[in-house]
């Protein structure tokens, strides 16, 4: 499996594309924005666009769905029934999903909206605004602040050191580096 990411100018917002090796059915994660760089990567890795995982419903992680569906005939999956105006497969926290062979654990780190979700596929984590490199995701007031900082605390105390962390904003990280140093956890 192969995962490849895709930057928007939208919000300056992270795309993520998993697929296998050898080509083939494709997962897309929050796409912000459908530009040629991303058309290639899914084109020139004999991907074929089936699912489209939605971290939460904000326009930066979600803009690109519109052209994305007039190519690809892909499932939206989200904590929503409705996104844009397409419909979407509700999926809740504790649900394992098996995406054309790839299985995707569905987990929540609650308090930056109330449909956010986290993906882990493999020893690839997969945050949305929660949980970026170094901070923690932007809440509405100190109550969702301290809930997400409780949330990413206690779900990633568990989780192994060496699992790749995606969020939907700036670089990759790690959770022992999340553990480590981000001094919102510590």
């Amino acid at each position: 499996m192969r995962c490849f990411i895709n930057f928007s100018l939208i919000g300056f917002s992270n795309t993520y594309l998993i697929g296998p090796d050898k080509g083939g059915d494709a997962i897309i994660i929050d796409p912000g924005e459908m530009n040629i760089k991303l058309l290639n990567l899914i084109e020139g890795n004999n991907f074929y666009l089936r699912h489209i995982l939605v971290t939460h419903n904000h326009m930066p992680h979600i803009s690109g769905i519109k052209t994305l569906l007039k190519i690809y005939d892909a499932d939206i999956y989200s904590a929503s029934d409705q996104i844009l105006t397409f419909p979407s497969t509700v999926i809740t926290p504790g649900t394992f999903l098996n995406l054309s062979g790839t299985e995707v654990e569905v987990l929540e780190f609650a308090g930056h909206s109330v449909d956010s979700l986290v993906y882990k596929i493999g020893k690839m984590l997969f945050t949305g605004d929660t949980l970026c490199a170094g901070n923690l995701g932007q809440g509405e007031n100190k109550e969702s602040i301290n809930l997400i900082r409780k949330s990413v605390s206690a779900k990633i105390q568990n989780m192994d050191d060496s699992i790749l962390v995606f969020p939907g904003h700036g670089p990759p990280s790690t959770i022992k580096a999340e553990k480590d140093f981000n001094p919102e956890l510590i």
